[in-house]
């Protein structure tokens, strides 16, 4: 007997949102199903909680939210944090200087705040940012002339690093560069950028740590992604689904894998497996 699903965690970009940056009526539908049947609804995503869409942040019946690549697990209706898994100030210069020796725009989130350098945000074109991209991050950035000398004067911990790149072989040097100082997680969710997290900070353990909160077995859950800062939902999420335009990697560890995100695949595989509960 399937083992009944009482929670849901689904990346945003390339997963439940289309390539517009929408969420479909279908999508939709299928959500507002799983809310009426008592199942949480939980955005999973790099993102911080105020740079997703606000028909995410409004949608009816979602109260938690695992943000900035697990770094933050949140109680988004009382505002309140849940576990917390940040880099401290010091390490996240350090990986922003770091970044000053390849091609590559950067920018950080601090207490919830996206924070970016003025030259990059007027030049992003050159760091290979779709149109759709540019304009979340001028939504949600604040802009300063220098971003280590900023964290530095904030003095408050870092919940992300983000690197961009136009050149994917600068990106692969930059890659093991970060790895080298075996003290971060590094993945990515666009093939033009790196994301960097305090070593606690993924998806997957999250969404145990959610689970555990919750009361609720982690056999019980569900994750969807399509990166590779989705592996770890998907391996620790009692179903793992991949889209259909995930990774190759993603899928190869996937439970079941879906149309892709521009196909409503989130809504078919939830049709797939809690239709007929």
């Amino acid at each position: 007997m399937t083992m009944k699903i009482r929670l849901i965690a689904l990346d945003l970009d390339g997963t439940l949102l289309n390539s517009q940056k929408d969420l479909s009526r279908r999508n939709e539908k299928a959500l507002m199903k799983c809310v009426e049947k008592g199942i949480y609804v939980v955005p999973c995503t790099g993102r911080i909680w105020n740079g997703m869409p606000d028909f995410i942040r409004q949608f009816p019946g979602i109260r938690y939210a695992i943000t900035v690549n697990g770094a933050m697990v949140e109680d988004v209706e009382k505002h309140q944090v849940l576990s917390e898994e940040k880099m401290h100030w010091v390490q996240a210069k350090e990986i922003l200087e770091l970044a000053r020796d390849f091609a590559t725009m950067y920018d950080v989130y601090v207490d919830g705040q996206g924070i970016g350098e003025l030259r990059f945000m007027e030049n992003m074109d050159q760091y290979g940012l779709s149109p759709e991209l540019q304009k979340m991050i001028r939504r949600t950035r604040k802009a300063v002339e220098d971003l280590p000398s900023e964290v530095a004067r904030l003095g408050r911990p870092v919940e992300k690093v983000n690197y961009f790149f136009y050149d994917s072989e600068e990106r692969g040097r930059a890659r093991k560069a970060l790895l080298a100082r075996g003290d971060i997680v590094v993945s990515s969710s666009f093939p033009n950028n790196l994301e960097i997290n305090a070593p606690g900070a993924t998806k997957g353990g999250a969404l145990l740590r959610l689970a555990a909160y919750l009361g609720i077995d982690p056999k019980q859950t569900m994750g969807f992604g399509d990166g590779e800062n989705d592996m770890t939902l998907i391996q620790e999420a009692g179903i793992g689904v991949a889209m259909g335009n995930a990774v190759d990697a993603l899928k190869a560890k996937a439970d079941y894998v879906t149309g892709n995100n521009d196909e409503d695949g989130v809504a078919a595989a939830l049709e797939h497996f809690i239709e007929n509960w």
